[in-house]
Order: structure tokens, then sequence, then C-alpha cells
């Protein structure tokens, strides 16, 4: 990774906290919310994170000692989907909201969601100029959906 996409993502990682460390500091002393999603959204994330980890995994198994070429992932809901690991990842920032319920977490989930949809679209992209052997109708995030 070059030193101008790490910073930019440092960066973001940056301000995203202190967004929500400031955000939380606005939210002390009000109610708590009325509905407790905090055993739900315990649930997504083990779904999400045991789901991210394993096709993490498949991708890492791809690249073989010395070799740069890329091949196309298969396993797990890659046989269905672009990009399954961008929606167990998506899964966990729901269950951040879902533990919250801030509208800086609901508005950062929304925003991770539409940038990894956007990815996996364009990865789709990037994938059926560079294999000629790749599915037409591979969905790009949500196997069968979209």
């Amino acid at each position: 990774m070059d030193i101008e996409a790490t910073i930019v993502i440092s960066s973001s990682y940056f301000l995203s906290t202190v967004t929500m460390i400031y955000c939380q500091h606005l939210t002390q002393g009000l109610p708590e919310p009325s509905i407790d999603l905090k055993y739900g959204g315990f649930i997504i994330f083990l779904v999400g994170i045991i789901g991210n980890f394993y096709h993490h995994i498949l991708l890492s198994n791809l690249r073989t000692k010395g070799k740069k070429d890329y091949k196309i992932p298969q396993g797990g809901l890659f046989d269905f989907a672009i990009c399954p690991h961008y929606l167990f990842g998506i899964l966990i920032f729901v269950r951040i909201s879902c533990t919250s319920q801030t509208l800086y977490a609901i508005s950062f989930t929304l925003g991770t969601t539409l940038y990894l949809i956007g990815r996996s679209i364009a990865t789709g992209r990037w994938y059926k100029l560079k294999f000629d052997d790749f599915p037409n109708d591979m969905k790009a995030l949500i196997p069968y959906i979209f």
C-alpha cells in the first residue's frame, strides 16, 4: 500500500474515532433507547465476524508464495456473490448501530454500506474485464439478490 492511501485511511479512522467520541459525549444524559438491541446485535456481530474471517481466509489462500497472478475466489459465498466478505463487514457495522442506537452509528453504518456496495460493483466490473470466463449473472454483494 502506498503512503498516500495509508495517510487517507488512517486520517479517516482518526476522524471517525474523534467524531464518535464527541457524539457519545453529546448523548450523555439522554434517556436510553426503549428497545434493547444489544443481544440481537451481538448475534449479528458473531455471524459477521465469523463470515468475514472465513472469507478472508479463502482470499488469502488464493495466492501462493512468490506468485502475483489474480484468481477468481471460490468457496463459501464466493460461488454466489463477488464480495461476500463485504456483506459480513456490513453486518459488523449493523451490530455497532444496534448496540449504540445513536444517529452517528447509524449514519456511519449507512455510509460504510454505501461505500462497500460501490466497491463490490467496481470489483465485479474489474473481474468481468480481467477474466473471460467470469459469470455475467454473479451478484455483487448479497447472493441471489444484489
